[in-house]
């Protein structure tokens, strides 16, 4: 089951398909990134800046759950505590938006993918996964992207809980693509046996989004 109804449509949405639809920010170029830690088309910002589609949502601490079913062994549902419970890591990576901006060493923490995947036990047929946000946001991975060696279900960023504007209490990580793939507010994640693009994939974004093949945009016409 893939959840329907989308996040209701903002000047930022619309701004952003515009973006796609005129190709902008794309210069061409693509990069290695064992050999430039900037991708193509990139700035680096200091800051970390806040972009969502309606705000951050009202997710009360006694109902957050995180839901992991679909083509897996062992199928989970866990509240706060049980979520902590998990093996903890810590890593430190970049963020890439699609925007042009990246920032370097964030510094998270929080339930490595990888032993998520020794939890749930994906099925043989598992290829893909799709993360729904509390927002109703989705977005698409393979599994073999969605199982990176930094990639990361986080709940804490520099230190401190990631603050509800940056996705709090749960969002995902995955730095090596384009940071709209890192969905935020993590409610439900859904192994597929058959890719099912997500909100911004529909709407003229790059399926796969890798920073340094600069695949901000769809190759479909």
């Amino acid at each position: 089951m893939t959840d329907k109804t989308d996040p209701p449509e903002s000047k930022l949405t619309r701004s952003k398909q515009k973006w796609a639809e005129e190709g902008r920010f794309l210069t061409g170029r693509t990069a290695r990134p064992e050999e430039e830690r900037l991708p193509p088309g990139q700035h680096l910002t200091r800051d970390w800046p806040v972009l969502d589609l309606t705000g951050a949502p009202d997710i009360a601490p006694e109902r957050w759950r995180l839901v992991v079913d679909g083509a897996v062994e062992n199928p989970v549902s866990w509240d706060w505590a049980q979520f902590l419970a998990q093996p903890q890591r810590r890593f430190m990576s970049d963020i890439h938006c699609v925007t042009t901006w990246s920032r370097y060493d964030n510094v998270w923490e929080g339930l490595a993918t990888r032993d998520l995947l020794e939890i749930v036990g994906p099925k043989d047929e598992a290829g893909f996964v799709v993360l729904h946000g509390y927002d109703n946001y989705t977005t698409n991975l393979t599994l073999a992207d969605f199982a990176a060696p930094d990639a990361l279900l986080a709940h804490r960023w520099s230190e401190q809980p990631i603050s509800a504007d940056h996705g709090g209490p749960l969002r995902l990580v995955v730095p090596h693509l384009y940071f709209w793939k890192s969905a935020k507010w993590l409610r439900r994640i859904e192994f597929r046996r058959v890719d099912a693009p997500g909100y911004w994939e529909v709407r003229g974004y790059h399926n796969r989004g890798d920073p340094w093949q600069e695949q901000r945009y769809s190759d479909d016409p």
